[in-house]
């Protein structure tokens, strides 16, 4: 007699059979993004009114760029993984596959826009 914990049983079930990693990964972006996000604004916020001048030789430094670019690239991967999970609840068919693949390529030309511009202001 072959004995299953509950586990055993519950996994790879779900629809989409990848629910707990999901989870996972978007608890893991949470915690991130509530660290990265008061030290952006921090970061952003000691250079907020200041000259073209000050703001490129402030993002020059390697802390500041890192915070802003970790925060783009994390901030939009958080974003695409719950848009993702919305639009798969709400929407059906081609709708769905079609939303899915737009709002991907959204994130990532958001992020990578981003990071090119803090890029261009730190060279």
């Amino acid at each position: 007699m072959a004995y299953l914990t509950d586990r055993k049983r519950a996994h790879g079930l779900g629809a989409s059979h990848s629910g707990t990693r999901q989870h996972w990964r978007m608890s893991m972006s949470s915690v991130a993004l509530a660290v990265l996000i008061p030290l952006f604004v921090f970061t952003f916020g000691a250079v907020l009114g200041g000259t073209y001048e000050e703001v490129v030789i402030y993002y020059q430094r390697p802390i500041p760029a890192a915070i802003a670019v970790l925060t783009f690239v994390v901030g939009f991967w958080h974003f695409r993984a719950g848009a993702q999970v919305m639009i798969e609840d709400y929407a059906q068919g081609f709708t769905r596959r079609a939303l899915i693949v737009g709002v991907t390529c959204l994130s990532y030309a958001l992020a990578a826009i981003g990071v090119l511009a803090l890029i261009r202001l730190a060279l």
